[in-house]
Formats: structure tokens, sequence, C-alpha cells
């Protein structure tokens, strides 16, 4: 089904910015560390205070993980949304490219998504003269995907 005959709330594109193992593993050790806190009070009270603090720190890391969805007529990324009629170009970044749009290639303004365990960025230009906003830098790990849904790609570029 094209863009143009999508009917305007089906989903074009939705990712999960979900952590790595390596971020889930850091969580298990955190509350592991828990019980060593806990021990000279009693071994019990260690692995209880284990389970609670893994279990808080899975839902905030759960609840605190953006989504991105495109639909024909509007883009959300985390709690922001905005129509595609103020959406610009788009293009995707990778490795060197991508560090420098995080970091000083990045212009104050813009609205940000990153995630550091996620490498590639697509930077979509925002093209409202009412919004200070100049564009949205959003982490992704399918960077082409999102730019042909959001489907105004930068000629020459991914």
């Amino acid at each position: 089904m094209s863009e143009a005959s999508a009917p305007p709330d089906a989903v074009l594109y939705d990712e999960r910015l979900w952590p790595t193992p390596f971020v889930w593993l850091i969580i298990s050790g955190v509350a592991a560390a828990s019980i060593l806190v806990f021990a000279p009070i009693s071994i019990l009270t260690g692995i209880i205070a284990c389970i609670v603090i893994f279990l808080v720190l899975v839902v905030l890391l759960v609840l605190s993980t953006p989504r991105i969805t495109v639909t024909a007529t509007s883009l959300s990324v985390g709690r922001a949304h905005i129509d595609r009629e103020f959406l610009g170009p788009a293009r995707a970044y990778v490795k060197h490219e991508a560090t420098r749009e995080r970091g000083p290639g990045m212009n104050g303004l813009a609205y940000l998504c990153i995630r550091g365990w996620i490498d590639p960025v697509v930077r979509i230009e925002i093209e409202d003269a009412d919004d200070p906003t100049p564009y949205w830098l959003v982490s992704t790990r399918r960077p082409t995907e999102l730019v042909s849904a959001l489907g105004r790609d930068e000629p020459g570029h991914e």
C-alpha cells in the first residue's frame, strides 16, 4: 500500500528503542550489588532488596523506552508529535557522521530523542515557520527504513 493510498492512521513505520543486552546486564549488576549493601542486616533482606530494585529498574526502563511511529499524516517520537506537512527532508547518519550530529554538529534548538546504545541517527528537518526547532534528531536501528517511511529524503543520501 503506497503512502498516498494509506489511511491516515495506517502505521507506515514503528520501532521501539529498546536497550541493548549490555544495559540489561548493568541493571542486573546494580540490583545484585544491593545484596552487599543489605547483607550486614541479613542476606534475606539483601535478596529482597535485589529483587525489588531490579523490578523497579526494569519498569522504569520499559516505561522510558521511546517509540517512533510514522503514519500517513504524522510522526511521533517518544512524547513528541508533529504533522507530516511540517516535515522537510530526512537524512540517515551512521558511525562518525552520527557522532558528529550528536555532538559538535548539533544545533542546540534541535529536538533530540537519542539513545547512547544506538549508533545510527536520522535528522528530520522541520519546515514550520512558527516552530523554532530546526530539526529532530532521532536514534534508530533502522535508519534507511525510517527515512523511506518519511518519504522526504535528501537526494544523493542514504
